[in-house]
């Protein structure tokens, strides 16, 4: 199958885990009513983001993925629907603690788990004082629809991981979000940036990109939406400001952008013998 209908979406949190499945769990529902088949709620959905401080106390919150609520609330969602849902949630391995994505499959079976590479740590953004940096490598799934290819939030800026997707055979790329304002720097709009760099990976990629992110108020901190959907030149499909509550959701034609792909030859005139400095420490 070359084309697939892919949906992305957008609301705000509560502090309460079960009252923000429910809501998940409806706009799962209407995305797959509208003939979506690969469906990426945001980033850490079970409530509000609290990497904004350091509080040991959050760490309760962890859970490995067989017994997380959303995790669990998502598979049978999947299993009834026939959908995947790339499924973000606070992991517990152990003593480790992770950022981590289960894929589910149509089936609610969990196909693997990613874990997010690049931890921040900033003002309203201490994700390094709760997880430690993810430990399975960058990971693609295959579905009946094309290969996916997740990537976890700060993720998503960084160039190496959009190309070691592909490389890996990401036909679309994934990024759940959760990313708003800047407490150090209130005139700082990182959203524009946050945007152009995701369209970026679409364009010297030459594959669609899939965002979702929160909205809302949080503890003074305002997530800023704009999720959105790009095909592989990077133009525009879907997308929403900075308060919609919904579903968007596009069609993507992987057979033209497999082709598109071949003719630009970005994969084919790369120098990997020249990029022997990009895996070396500053």
């Amino acid at each position: 199958m070359t084309n697939v209908t892919v949906a992305a979406l957008q609301l705000a949190f509560s502090v309460d885990v079960e009252a923000n499945i429910a809501p998940v769990s409806e706009l799962v529902r209407e995305a797959a009513a509208k003939g979506a088949k690969v469906i990426l709620p945001p980033e850490l959905f079970e409530g509000h983001y609290f990497c904004r401080t350091q509080d040991e106390g959050h760490f309760a919150r962890a859970l490995p993925a067989d017994k997380h609520p959303a995790v669990r609330a998502m598979r049978k969602l999947a299993a009834v629907l026939e959908v995947y849902i790339p499924t973000s949630f606070f992991e517990a391995e152990g003593h480790h603690h992770y950022n981590s994505l289960a894929m589910i499959d149509d089936h609610g079976s969990v196909m693997g788990v990613y874990r997010k590479s690049h931890i921040p740590d900033g003002p309203g953004y201490s994700e390094k004082f709760y997880f430690r940096p993810g430990n399975t490598g960058f990971r693609t799934f295959q579905t009946p629809y094309g290969r996916v290819g997740p990537a976890v939030c700060w993720d998503q800026w960084y160039p190496e991981t959009a190309r070691a997707l592909v490389l890996d055979g990401a036909e679309i790329l994934l990024f759940p979000t959760a990313i708003g304002t800047e407490p150090h720097d209130p005139d700082l709009d990182t959203s524009r940036l946050w945007r152009r760099t995701m369209i970026g990976h679409a364009v010297s990629n030459v594959v669609p990109v899939v965002a979702a992110n929160r909205i809302g108020t949080e503890h003074g901190q305002r997530f800023y939406g704009h999720s959105f959907i790009c095909d592989e030149r990077g133009d525009i499909l879907a997308e929403f400001g900075d308060k919609e509550t919904g579903v968007l959701t596009a069609t993507l034609d992987l057979a033209q952008a497999k082709k598109h792909r071949a003719a630009f030859g970005f994969f084919r005139d790369r120098r990997p013998d020249l990029y022997g400095r990009l895996a070396q420490d500053i």
